[in-house]
């Protein structure tokens, strides 16, 4: 991401958190700043970048914000009783040029609009790209693999919901943060995880989701510098996102995590994620984004796969299975089972997922199976297995490896 590229996006938030908050409907606001945006990217690498980019973005959003809700007005005004409607004037008193509000980060406030309890989770990745992470429309589409028009109506969808839901731009009661802040966390995850393995495709990652991702994460940090689960969370993206250049070869096929060159792993991200997860452990109430960071940490400072310390790692996961009922966390304690005991006790974990509907199709379960059976020699089952697997995946570079996995056990 260029820096100016990185400007508009760090601005996004405050821009809009600026026109929402002057002027209300959010939605409307939402497109003009999408417009101002456009616009400087059209005339700031000819022009140059304002000395106050912030402002130059305000004013022109507002101009368009004034121009859409003049519209709108009127509009309303041939459809209804003109009587019951508030005069053009009470929406546009105040004119383009509103105050720059300084030092205030609205963030946060954001990201609890866009992460509201009435919208989808498809629906707060979606809106919180665009509201908050500043990537346009055909962004976003791009990096889910969907159509423009597609995601378009997603994004409209949302911001009409959150209309109707009578929100407004403030933080939740105290009653409901936690809970919020906890769908925060998990949308900011979710876009992580999307652009560390893609859920389908011709690519295996989207360097820009996790990228937006860890920056997003970091600016909740720059929030709450004292919050457990948030230094959690940013340690277990930096942790996992180091290892990044070595997940692929050259053609784009995938290396699994034993068989990856460690010297190709980003040592300075997997410096700063154990030492946010240490002080994190060390100082706050204990979360499920620090226990999965101490398990990426015990990945990412193992110099070898053969020095990863699995019996740590399966206690982790015991921990973890304790904080959050999710069948995911069960499969990945099976496999560090397998690498600590070996594959039959492994195996026997598997039972109770093979009945849980959120794992029945899943083509992770399957695979873990096929690599299980190939550890106990049973290389037939094993081989039907990496097949199911591939054929129930949508990501090509893992159905490729999936596949190539089943041909080595093939009888010639």
């Amino acid at each position: 991401m260029s820096g100016f590229e990185l400007l508009l996006r760090e601005e996004t938030p405050q821009v809009l958190s600026a026109l929402v908050r002057h002027y209300g409907h959010f939605d409307l606001a939402e497109e003009a700043v999408q417009e101002a945006l456009l616009a400087a990217a059209q005339q700031w690498p000819e022009e140059g970048v304002p000395d106050n980019p912030r402002g130059w973005l305000i004013r022109v959003g507002s101009r368009r914000l004034t121009d859409l809700l003049r519209s709108d007005s009127a509009r309303r005004k041939r459809e209804e009783n003109a009587a019951n409607l508030a005069a053009p004037e009470e929406f546009v008193a105040a004119g383009p040029e509103i105050d720059d509000p300084g030092g205030q980060d609205d963030t946060l406030t954001l990201l609890f609009l866009c992460c509201h309890p009435a919208l989808s989770a498809a629906s707060q990745i979606a809106l919180t790209l665009r509201a908050v992470g500043g990537l346009s429309t055909a962004q976003i589409a791009a990096a889910f693999l969907v159509p423009e028009s597609t995601m378009a109506q997603r994004i409209s969808r949302a911001k009409r919901s959150i209309k109707q839901a009578g929100s407004s731009f403030e933080m939740p009661p105290e009653a409901e943060r936690d809970a919020r802040m906890g769908a925060v966390l998990h949308v900011l995850y979710l876009i992580f995880n999307e652009g560390y393995t893609a859920s389908s495709g011709t690519d295996l990652h989207s360097a820009e989701l996790t990228t937006e991702a860890i920056r997003l994460v970091r600016g909740v940090r720059r929030l709450l510098p004292d919050d457990g689960e948030v230094a959690g969370l940013l340690a277990l993206m930096l942790l996992t996102d180091a290892r990044r250049p070595a997940r692929t070869d050259p053609d784009g096929g995938l290396i699994p995590l034993a068989e990856q060159d460690r010297s190709r792993w980003n040592k300075a991200a997997i410096e700063e994620g154990d030492a946010l997860v240490t002080d994190a452990l060390s100082r706050t109430q204990l979360g499920p984004y620090q226990v999965q960071a101490a398990i990426a940490g015990v990945h990412g400072t193992a110099e070898r796969a053969e020095d990863t310390d699995w019996p740590q790692i399966v206690a982790l996961y015991q921990v973890l299975e304790q904080l959050s009922d999710n069948p995911m966390v069960r499969l990945n304690h099976a496999v560090a089972v397998s690498m600590a005991t070996g594959p039959k006790e492994a195996l026997a974990l598997l039972e109770p997922l093979d009945s849980d509907h959120r794992m029945t199709d899943h083509h992770r379960l399957e695979a873990v199976r096929a690599h299980f059976l190939e550890m106990s020699g049973d290389l037939d089952a094993a081989r039907e297995s990496y097949l199911l697997a591939a054929r129930r995946t949508t990501s090509i570079p893992e159905r490729d490896y999936l596949r190539t996995r089943a041909d080595r056990l093939s009888p010639s």
